[in-house]
Order: C-alpha cells, then structure tokens, then sequence
C-alpha cells in the first residue's frame, strides 16, 4: 500500500475520532480506512489504536508516530507545492517600486524584455524616491538604493548605483581637460543645491574636490541638459548619462578614479511565498544586471 496514503489516512481517523468520520472525509470505505491503519501497524510491529465498537484513542507509540506522521505529510505538501511553482507560468500583475533615475532610464528596458519573454505577466512600475512600505501600498518587490534599515525582509545585493563625472567636448575644448579632482576648483560645475565638494576613490585614497557651482538645480536630471549645452562639468548616476556618453556627447571625466557609488538591492518581504512570477522577475534582473 501507498505509505504516505496510509499515513494521511492514520491522521485522518485520530483527528475526526472514527473510521467512519475518516472514511466520509477521504471518500473511501470504513474497511479501506481500517486496512491502512493495519498496514501500518503491521509494518511497525505495534499497535497504533486501540479500538472497541464505541471509541477509539491513540497508544503511547500511536501519538509519538501520529505527531511525526503530520510533519511527513507537511514536508510532503510543501515539496509537492516547490515543484508546481518551479514548473509554473509566470503569470498575474506584479508591481515594483523604483528609484526614480534608475526606474527611467535603466529598468524600463530590463522590464520590457523580461515581459517579451513573460506574455502572461502584468507589471506595474512605480517611480518615486521615498521610502514606500511593501505592505501598506501593495509592493510584491522594490528596488532600494543606499545602506539598508534592518526591516526583516528579504534582499538581493545589485551592482552599485555609480555616478560619472563628464562633460561636452565643447566645454573640455573651451576650458581644458582637468586631470585629477583637485583641478574642479578652477572649473565650472553642476550641482544641486548645498553640495559644494565631490568624493573620488584611487588605490584606496580619498580625493575631496572642491566645486565651484554658479548653477545649483535640485534635480540631477534637469543639471543634464546644461552639461550636454556645454555649461560645466557634471557628477551624474551613470544610468542618465550612458546613452551621452555612448554617443560622444559626453566625455568621462578621471577614468582612474572611482566615483562615488552607492549600494543597490532587490527586496521582498520574507514571509511571502515565492509564486512563478516573483521568482522569475527576480531571477531575470539578477542575471541582467550581475
């Protein structure tokens, strides 16, 4: 006979108190459900039950095996469940929150393939730099730039968000190509409000730059535009000026130098199960990105 069958149908009758309870819950007959408990007690070699014609209560070994018998049945539903969702269609809507730089101008693109390949998901994308709660506002997974809180939920570390100084040719050609951080000062540069030095990273050593900004603009993107019209130098995250750069409207500034960066991840919350389409998205972008 089937054991893990048995076992259920064991538990079964020690729950509902009878055969016949048993038999009614499982479909099957009284006598079926007498020849599974047999089964086993026949294989263990001792009783399980003891049984009259009005009741029925477990023995010593009967309740150790009955609460061992719960825990096989649990890890045999929850390896059955494994399987389904790692052979499932990725289907349903997924909403994913971003940084509002990163969302735009890097992850649209990873989404549009990642749902060329997925035709039965839906994603929702929502751009914005605060701090969203998951659960209050309905988030499956959000993208999270900087040092993260301890939230007890689950991370998946991402190449760093970096940032690239640049600048046009026509700026470079006009005031000259500056060598290291320190020569910024003799510069015209672009930043937001109230940021007066830049950090750069060589061989382990820390260069402070100081800039001088006669044009303070409190969005990154908008400083772009400036830059490109050939205005001043720009410290800007790598994902808004990669296509400039591509392009050669744009030069990158001190290659020996690294810029400042800061931490990416991918998070979850911990106590959600992993369906086919969360798994999949997370496993794409952790591919695509590194």
């Amino acid at each position: 006979m089937d054991r893990l069958l048995s076992m259920a149908t064991f538990v079964k009758a020690t729950e509902v108190g009878s055969f016949a309870a048993a038999a009614a819950a499982l479909e099957m007959s009284p006598q079926m459900v007498a020849k599974h408990v047999s089964f086993l007690e026949n294989r263990l070699g001792t009783r399980l039950l003891n049984r009259t014609t009005r009741r029925q209560s477990l023995t010593e070994i009967g309740r150790m095996y009955f609460e061992r018998c719960r825990l096989v049945l649990a890890e045999a539903e929850a390896a059955d469940s494994l399987a389904h969702a790692a052979t499932a269609v990725p289907r349903g809507l997924l909403r994913v929150n971003a940084p509002v730089t990163f969302g735009t101008h890097r992850l649209v693109q990873l989404v549009t393939t990642y749902l060329r390949k997925h035709r039965e998901v839906e994603i929702e994308l929502v751009l914005n730099d605060r701090l969203v709660d998951l659960v209050e506002e309905g988030f499956e997974l959000a993208f999270r730039i900087g040092p993260l809180a301890d939230s007890g939920m689950i991370s998946r570390a991402l190449p760093p968000f970096r940032t690239v100084a640049c600048a046009s040719p026509a700026y470079l050609r006009e005031r000259g190509m500056p060598q290291r951080p320190a020569d910024l000062e003799n510069h015209e540069c672009l930043a937001r409000p109230g940021v007066y030095e830049w950090h750069f990273m060589k061989d382990g050593q820390a260069y402070d730059a100081h800039i001088r900004n006669r044009l303070r603009v409190n969005d990154a993107k908008a400083l772009l535009p400036a830059a490109l019209n050939g205005f001043g130098i720009i410290l800007i995250a790598e994902d808004l000026a990669r296509e400039s750069l591509s392009d050669g409207r744009l030069v990158r500034l001190f290659p020996d130098y690294d810029s400042p960066s800061r931490p990416m991840h991918l998070v979850f919350l911990a106590d959600r199960r992993q369906t086919p389409k969360l798994r999949s998205f997370i496993d794409f972008i952790v591919e695509e990105l590194g």
